[in-house]
């Protein structure tokens, strides 16, 4: 059975530094499949073809291997990988006569599946046909930023710089993703989220 890629052993910083110093492809491996599909996902978002999207993260992950010596002197990798795919992804788009200006109404998202086993999709599967409807019902704008703080991870300020937008509407838009999340599960929500 195949070793399972993950950073749940290393973290993304020592993984970094490994590449950099010691030219570990074993860690090159696991950072490139940690990062494949949520960057895919993202170039797909923007650029709205499948194949474009994966030629364009391929040669941003392949670039930081060629580029590994000076991989230790990027501080926040990645947030490096998600500008490095917007970049690209618009550049793409501008080569191939497409309209530069990104609309986050425009946005196509996709999220990935949070099922690890039978078993829990047997358990989990109601649940989250309901958040998945509810997700799907979302606007666009409020969809992507909703995945890249909750499913992507990223903190507020990388999705403000990442989508030239402020702090506050990121934090407006979750807000409403988590409330019509709320309402398809009727649940009554008390506090806001942040």
């Amino acid at each position: 059975m195949e070793e399972k890629m993950s950073l749940s052993s290393l973290t993304l910083q020592e993984l970094q530094q490994r590449i950099a110093d010691y030219e570990d492809e074993v860690s090159y491996k696991k950072l490139f499949f940690h990062f494949f599909l949520p960057l895919k996902s993202f170039s797909f978002s923007i650029i709205k073809s499948k194949e474009l999207a994966e030629e364009i993260v391929s040669d941003i992950l392949i670039d930081i291997w060629a580029k590994r010596k000076q991989l230790a002197g990027i501080d926040n990798l990645k947030m490096y990988l998600y500008v490095s795919v917007r970049n690209a992804s618009l550049r793409k788009m501008q080569q191939t006569k497409k309209s530069v200006m990104l609309s986050l109404d425009e946005v196509n998202v996709e999220f990935a599946s949070s099922y690890e086993n039978a078993e829990t999709i047997l358990l989990t599967r109601e649940l989250s046909e309901k958040i998945d409807l509810a997700i799907q019902q979302l606007p666009q704008r409020c969809k992507l930023i909703f995945k890249l703080a909750k499913e992507d991870r990223l903190k507020y300020k990388e999705i403000a710089v990442l989508l030239n937008i402020s702090v506050k509407t990121i934090d407006h838009q979750v807000s409403l993703a988590l409330k019509k999340i709320a309402e398809v599960l009727h649940i009554s929500l008390k506090k806001p989220f942040s």
